[in-house]
């Protein structure tokens, strides 16, 4: 095949999503080290990419829903001029990076006007729009990074997924050091996240506290509490400040550095500065995973084939019922001794 000189990967999906696409961004640019390789997100997920070696540009358009006083019109605007900048490039290849069939998203593809489009479909041999298409039913019981590295087939690219990757940025990462530095010195530093986007993933506060003290009795351990900031009400962003508040007034005594994080950077950074991870399915599990974090996990109606941590350590909480507020703490105690004490912070 010939050398593209510039591929445009397309995933505008969550957060963790995104992160189990940085296997086939690695790659790609081992493949072609000259080409320009550029990644349409949105403005939510985007950051995640930040300082990413294999990424020359990272374009992020914004959804009127993450923003509560956002004019519709002029975000439109912006998107096509988006569009338009995207087409004046002269795409050699659109990668379509969600693993679903997606027409809407073909059509975008096709309006960027490349040489080529990967993407996924229900069905192959039908027509779709695809230059190479990645038949949905391959890949249904793969995990996420697997799944979305098939597309690598469309470059002559084969073997195993690179790793997960993302970058810590420096000035975050001292300040979460300078914030840690005034903890007592003592055992592991164990990143807690307590928030979860789906109810039947959300572990009780109290049970974190009970899980918290013990292992702080247990292995002198130290604690970075993460949640997603915000009231309980918010529109568009709803968060976990009440929640973090309380499990905060039940550990008095046991040293928990609060760690607000209200961009993507610091909640990279402080993820980074951990030793081991208790947390719920969700981005903050897959940012963990790509720092090479040892991890206790809850999963609760989640596919834990697809979406369970790559590449690290893990134990992973999945009740019959689907619902991790059946997981004892016990259980949770149990997981995390089966993974062993490690100091890795970063």
């Amino acid at each position: 095949m010939s050398e593209p000189r510039s591929i445009l990967v397309v995933r505008r999906d969550n957060i963790g999503d995104l992160v189990c696409t940085t296997p086939l961004l690695t790659a790609l640019r081992a493949r072609f080290p000259a080409a320009w390789i550029g990644v349409y997100a949105n403005s939510y997920n985007a950051p995640v990419l930040v300082g990413h070696p294999a990424i020359d540009e990272v374009l992020a358009y914004r959804k009127a829903k993450h923003y509560r006083d956002a004019n519709g019109f002029a975000l439109l605007v912006e998107r096509v001029r988006q569009l338009v900048a995207l087409r004046r490039r002269r795409l050699d290849w659109v990668v379509l990076a969600t693993p679903a069939d997606q027409p809407r998203l073909r059509r975008l593809a096709r309006l960027l006007a490349p040489r080529r489009v990967a993407g996924f479909v229900a069905d192959p041999s039908g027509r779709h729009g695809l230059d190479y298409a990645v038949a949905l039913d391959a890949v249904r019981d793969l995990h996420e990074v697997e799944a979305v590295f098939r597309l690598a087939g469309a470059f002559e690219i084969s073997g195993a997924p690179p790793g997960l990757l993302v970058v810590v940025d420096p000035v975050e990462r001292e300040r979460v050091a300078r914030a840690l530095a005034a903890l007592p010195p003592g055992g592991p530093v164990v990143g807690v996240h307590v928030s979860a986007r789906k109810p039947s993933q959300r572990w009780p506060a109290e049970r974190f506290v009970a899980l918290m003290r013990t292992l702080r009795e247990r292995y002198s351990a130290r604690f970075v509490l993460f949640w997603s900031p915000g009231p309980a009400d918010h529109p568009q962003h709803p968060g976990d400040d009440d929640k973090a508040r309380a499990i905060t007034a039940g550990l008095a005594g046991v040293p928990v550095l609060a760690w607000a994080t209200h961009a993507l950077p610091a909640l990279v950074a402080g993820l980074a500065a951990c030793d081991q991870i208790v947390c719920s399915d969700g981005g903050a599990m897959h940012i963990a995973a790509a720092l090479g974090k040892p991890i206790v996990c809850f999963f609760g109606k989640s596919d834990a084939t697809r979406w369970r941590p790559w590449g690290v350590p893990y134990e992973l909480l999945q009740p019959a019922s689907r619902d991790v507020a059946d997981v004892p703490v016990d259980q949770a105690l149990a997981a995390f001794d089966s993974l062993g004490v490690r100091r890795e912070g970063v």
